[in-house]
């Protein structure tokens, strides 16, 4: 959505602020575009995720800092070199983008959408956007009934979840200190529209611990073959969090958004500290790990 209303504007360099997911979409969709992007990212952000903005040929920009400070520089620098902004919140059409996500859901609960969409929080826009495709598909009359939604945030960077709680109508920023780096985002740009959605759709925030994610990312890799990245198992560890406290009940239709592969931050995945197992290439070798097989 954001390059093609690039090239609408008539404008051929596109920039972009994240933590890495949002910067290889925009890459790719500027390189097939083809529009010159740059894309601003935290100093940690993992190689998985850079690896894929280089290759598409976007110029990526590492800035010593946390993912806000890079969100501010790459504002700054459209202002002043006229570039094309995509950032999430100061573009307007990235939800109009994202929404089309609750479309997909949609058809493929084949209009019997869930009781609960769960989505991982950073900034807000997942949320926002979800929860607007959903509210035009009702007044479409594609679906009879709008799920809750819920958004989950990691415990070392949860400021929409602290402000939900609260009933407040502002949140307190706060420095990110988390394992799940899609979603150390400690000022939500889409505030306001994420606790809009939340409110609307009678849904609740939710805060996760890491651990919690990291147990969540291993049991969707070792029972359903999924491997997703830390921010994407987050709504899986928040979705066992709210049935284990009865707020949700473990026969409700649930849907969890897993936004990035886990291959986008292998590292995080060892951090329970599983290795292979380093051998001989001999039988003799083998036999006492076969023998453990039940």
């Amino acid at each position: 959505m954001a390059s093609n209303k690039a090239l609408e504007f008539e404008q051929n360099v596109t920039a972009i602020a994240s933590t890495g997911n949002a910067a290889a979409s925009m890459a790719a969709h500027a390189a097939k575009a083809g529009l010159q992007c740059y894309v601003f990212v935290p100093e940690s952000t993992p190689i998985g995720k850079l690896s894929q903005s280089i290759s598409y040929g976007a110029k990526v920009i590492k800035v010593k800092g946390n993912y806000d400070q890079a969100y501010d520089l790459a504002n700054e620098a459209c202002a002043t070199f006229g570039w094309y902004n995509c950032n999430p919140a100061t573009n307007p059409f990235r939800t109009e983008g994202k929404k089309t996500l609750a479309y997909e859901l949609c058809e493929q609960f084949s209009w019997h959408p869930p009781d609960w969409v769960i989505v991982p929080v950073g900034n807000g826009c997942n949320l926002a956007g979800v929860w607007k495709g959903l509210k035009e598909f009702y007044q479409l009359g594609f679906i009879s009934k709008k799920p809750r939604m819920v958004g989950i945030q990691p415990t070392g960077s949860s400021p929409v979840v602290t402000a939900y709680k609260k009933n407040s109508t502002s949140f307190e920023p706060v420095t990110p200190n988390t394992l799940a780096g899609a979603l150390a985002v400690g000022k939500p740009r889409n505030y306001i529209k994420a606790m809009n959605s939340l409110r609307e759709s009678n849904g609740i925030a939710e805060s996760v611990t890491d651990d919690e994610i990291l147990e969540a990312e291993s049991m969707l890799a070792s029972k359903e073959g999924i491997f997703a990245e830390p921010g994407g198992a987050a709504p899986v560890a928040g979705m066992i969090k709210l049935i284990g406290t009865g707020v949700i009940d473990r026969h409700d239709k649930i849907c969890c958004v897993i936004t990035g592969n886990g291959l986008k931050d292998p590292e995080a995945a060892l951090k329970k500290g599983l290795r292979p197992t380093l051998i001989e290439p001999t039988l003799e070798a083998l036999r006492p790990i076969a023998s453990n097989i039940s």
